[in-house]
């Protein structure tokens, strides 16, 4: 029975921690503990993207798996997918001994660190990610006894269910995401970390596929200038995230359609929210081709300090920098420093270019605005 390993309590904490990410470490730390192991993780795979949470003990090493590449050559998630079993398998029952001692993951980057041997289960949800649970054990310990991975395979059913619908919330919580800005008036969209859309709004869908185009890859902008910035925008957070900062990429005008200025906002959640489906929010909003934007609307779209938003709509008004600086007291020195960051932030280089910009005129080519 389970109560021989696992306490009898351990189902209600697993369904607890589908509601609150914050359970997960110690529900795995728990399970982990119980049959002598090195540590549990729990993380989802899609395509290339990879993340999860581990108990306390084996966090660090986790994190240098994903960090240094090993998760991208790792076996264990093919090797899992292709036997397709509907409960808990070890690394013995799906590699053979020769395999174990030459492949590199387990050769070079468990075995170097006194691990080697895990049992662990894949679990598929319907809208593709893989859930992989994994129980890490000493090397010198040998493979996970048959009779462990049976008492594991009686949990398994509470941690399918748990998993589903921690999923379902992510995605719940990033629709509501989305709705929330229609009822502002905003098209709004939320995006994996990948990049694919997870959740748009009415008023974003009705700039489908003319302005934005769903693909499997990621979410795609039909205006080829527009779409690099999107892409570096998404690459730049992926490969560093605590740089992830709002990007405001400009939109040109067409015969049918304003000006538009896509916002790409990071969504900082709970840390151990790895179900969480919403990674980016996407905000678009159309600029009045008769009407130069607010300091305000400024600051917000270009992470502008209060002065340089002033600045920027004085310039945009046909304002010299001479008049700018007289109605500001400040030096022209001042004013051209602060329009130089302006320009450096728009990722533009004259102001001739500023003024188009905000005109609705023009797409700056060099680059989304920079994080500080």
């Amino acid at each position: 029975m389970v109560a021989d390993l696992f306490d009898e309590k351990l189902p209600d904490r697993i369904y607890e921690a589908a509601v609150v990410p914050e359970l997960w470490p110690d529900v795995l730390g728990e399970m982990s503990r119980a049959v002598d192991g090195a540590g549990g993780i729990l993380f989802t795979s899609y395509a290339e993207q990879v993340q999860g949470v581990t108990s306390a003990d084996i966090k660090s090493t986790f994190e240098e798996f994903l960090r240094d590449g090993w998760a991208a050559i790792n076996p264990r998630p093919v090797r899992l997918g292709a036997i397709n079993h509907a409960g808990f398998i070890r690394d013995s029952d799906v590699f053979t001994d020769e395999e174990l001692d030459n492949e590199p993951v387990y050769r070079d980057f468990y075995r170097k660190r006194g691990l080697g041997w895990a049992t662990g289960t894949m679990l598929e949800t319907p809208s593709g990610d893989s859930i992989i649970f994994s129980f890490e054990r000493a090397y010198e310990k040998g493979p996970v006894p048959v009779e462990t991975v049976r008492q594991f395979d009686m949990l398994r059913p509470h941690l399918a269910r748990s998993a589903l619908l921690s999923s379902r919330l992510g995605l719940e919580r990033a629709r509501a995401m989305a709705d929330a800005l229609e009822s502002l008036g905003l098209p709004g969209a939320v995006l994996q970390g990948s990049g694919r859309l997870t959740a748009a709004n009415r008023l974003f869908e009705q700039l489908m596929p003319a302005l934005v185009q769903d693909r499997h890859q990621r979410l795609c902008l039909t205006d080829p200038a527009s779409d690099g910035l999107l892409g570096a925008a998404l690459l730049r957070a992926t490969i560093v995230p605590a740089q992830a900062v709002v990007n405001s990429i400009p939109v040109a005008a067409t015969e049918d359609r304003p000006p538009m200025i896509l916002h790409v906002l990071p969504v900082c959640g709970i840390a151990h929210d790895f179900f969480a489906q919403a990674k980016f929010l996407l905000v678009v909003t159309p600029v009045d081709r008769a009407v130069i934007p607010t300091a305000q609307v400024l600051q917000g779209l270009f992470d502008l300090t209060p002065a340089e938003a002033r600045i920027a709509r004085g310039i945009g008004e046909a304002q010299t920098v001479e008049v700018l600086a007289l109605s500001a007291g400040v030096s022209v020195e001042t004013v051209r420093s602060q329009l130089k960051a302006v320009l450096s932030k728009t990722g533009l280089t004259r102001q001739q270019e500023l003024i188009s910009l905000l005109a609705g005129k023009m797409l700056p080519l060099s680059g989304a605005r920079r994080p500080r």
